[in-house]
């Protein structure tokens, strides 16, 4: 790790703290030659796991692509960039969980739908219905009364 004061290559590691949400490590350094002190956060991120669209194409996994669609899903629904970023790393802790190294877009989708599920209702239903390609008001009814169904929210 180099100063990014001096850019002197060789830094020390005074202190190191799991982060809030449990998703990185958070190493406070320090400048071995001009002893400035910074911080620093490392985290997990997926490598060589590739995503088969449904047409059969391959494409590497790509945290933006997900960032994006989440993004898209959510537009001007309120939330803070701390939950939404905690959200990705939930969706990417599973998708390491399975342990492959190639993900059908359908089984990323699912896993997306399951943590939206929970952040957001209305994402979660905006998601679902590009997603799942509702064709029409009746498909969208049908998901919506199955969801408030699991929830226990059908209102009397």
């Amino acid at each position: 790790m180099n100063c990014p004061v001096c850019n002197y290559h060789d830094t020390k590691v005074i202190d190191s703290r799991v982060t809030g949400d449990k998703t990185g490590i958070r190493r406070r350094r320090e400048c071995v030659k001009c002893t400035f002190r910074f911080s620093t956060l490392e985290e997990t991120e997926l490598l060589d796991i590739t995503v088969v669209k449904r047409d059969g194409r391959r494409q590497p996994y790509s945290r933006e692509k997900l960032a994006q669609g989440l993004r898209q899903a959510l537009g001007k629904r309120s939330y803070t960039e701390d939950k939404f970023y905690n959200l990705i790393h939930k969706i990417e802790r599973d998708i390491q969980k399975t342990k492959k190294s190639e993900l059908t877009s359908r089984e990323v989708g699912e896993l997306v739908m399951k943590h939206l599920k929970h952040f957001d209702e209305i994402g979660y239903i905006r998601f679902a219905s590009v997603y799942r390609q509702f064709k029409d008001a009746a498909t969208f009814q049908s998901e919506l009364k199955a969801m408030l169904k699991k929830t226990g929210k059908r209102k009397k």
